[in-house]
């Protein structure tokens, strides 16, 4: 039959430490997560590139303040 608890002269299986738990959990978060962001891209270098000269060209036109008067109508 079945039993639900180990023999007196059995010890438990040892239990992974706290630390390397929480430390495989956060990789396989990490993993998850970079996956989940390249999903459906099939050149990641590329996007990530763009994105940086976004990022690059926003800043440009937030260092370069508001336009001077007499501009577009």
């Amino acid at each position: 039959m079945g039993m639900c608890f180990p023999c007196p002269g059995e010890s438990a299986p040892p239990t992974p430490d706290l630390e390397e738990k929480r430390a495989k959990l956060a990789e396989a978060a990490e993993r998850r997560q970079k996956e989940a962001a390249s999903r459906g891209i099939l050149d990641a270098q590329s996007v990530e590139e763009k994105r940086k000269k976004k990022e690059k060209l926003e800043k440009q036109i937030a260092a370069s303040g508001p336009p001077p008067e007499g501009g577009l109508r």
